[in-house]
C-alpha cells in the first residue's frame, strides 16, 4: 500500500514539473502577451491578443501578429550567393606595338599591321563568341605635346577598331580608349639629348610605350 502511494505521489510531482516547464516555455515564447494559467494567450471579444505594456514587434508570434512575423522572416532570409569573382577571360590581354601597326607618328594601319590584327585579334573574336566586348586602348610616348599624343592614341585606337569591323567583327563588340602618354612602360630617363623624333636613341628606347592594348571587357558566363 505504501509503495502504491509513493508511486502516485512521484507521478503527480513529475506531471506537475512537466506542466510547469511547459507553461514556462509557453510564457517565454509569448512573453509579449497576457497568458492564462494554461499558457494560452488571453484574447478579447474580437479574438485579438492582449499585449503586455512592454510588447515590441520583435516579440510578435504567428498566432497574434502573423503579418509582423512574416516581415521578420523575410528580413532574416539569407542573402543570395554572389560569385567570388569574374570568370577568367577567354584570352589574355594582347599588346600590339605601334611600329608593327603604324608608321612612326601615323595612325593608318599598315599591311603587315593588318595581318597582325588578323592573327592576334580577329581570329580570337571569331573563336570566342562569348566575348561580348573588347576594349582597344591606344598609348603614346612622351615625345611631343600631351594634347597631340592624346589625339594620336585616340586615332590609333579608332583605326584598329575600324579595321576589326571591316573584317567582320561587330562594332558593338569593340570599345576604344586613349591614354596618351599617361601610362608609360619605360621611362628612358638616362637617354641624353633633346626629346624629339630626331633623337633616335630616345625614340628607340621609348618604343614599348607606343602600343595598342586589346583586352576582354565583357564576357558571357560559361553555361554549366
Amino acid at each position: 500500500m505504501k509503495h502504491t502511494q509513493i508511486a502516485k505521489i512521484t507521478l503527480s510531482l513529475v506531471l506537475s514539473l512537466a506542466f510547469s516547464g511547459a507553461a514556462f516555455a509557453h510564457s517565454v515564447e509569448k512573453e509579449g502577451y497576457l497568458i492564462d494559467t494554461r499558457g494560452n494567450v488571453v484574447k478579447n471579444n474580437y479574438n485579438e491578443c492582449w499585449r503586455t505594456g512592454y510588447w515590441t514587434p520583435a516579440m510578435a508570434i504567428a498566432e497574434c501578429d502573423p503579418d509582423l512575423v512574416k516581415k521578420e522572416e523575410k528580413a532574416a532570409a539569407p542573402a543570395p550567393v554572389v560569385p567570388a569573382g569574374p570568370e577568367k577571360p577567354a584570352f589574355d590581354k594582347i599588346t600590339l606595338q605601334a611600329e608593327t601597326l603604324f608608321d612612326f607618328d601615323k595612325s593608318v594601319v599598315r599591311a603587315d599591321g593588318k595581318q597582325k590584327l588578323n592573327d592576334e585579334v580577329v581570329a580570337k573574336m571569331k573563336q570566342y563568341p562569348q566575348v561580348e566586348v573588347v576594349l582597344v586602348t591606344g598609348h603614346a610616348d612622351r615625345i611631343g605635346k600631351d594634347s597631340y599624343n592624346q589625339k594620336l592614341s585616340e586615332h590609333r585606337a579608332a583605326a584598329v577598331k575600324n579595321y576589326l569591323v571591316s573584317q567582320g567583327v561587330e562594332a558593338s563588340r569593340i570599345e576604344t580608349a586613349a591614354k596618351g602618354e599617361s601610362e608609360p612602360v619605360v621611362s628612358c630617363s638616362d637617354i641624353k639629348g633633346r626629346e624629339s623624333g630626331k633623337n633616335k636613341k630616345l625614340v628607340a628606347c621609348l618604343q614599348p610605350n607606343r602600343r595598342v592594348m586589346v583586352e576582354v571587357k565583357v564576357q558571357k558566363p560559361t553555361q554549366k
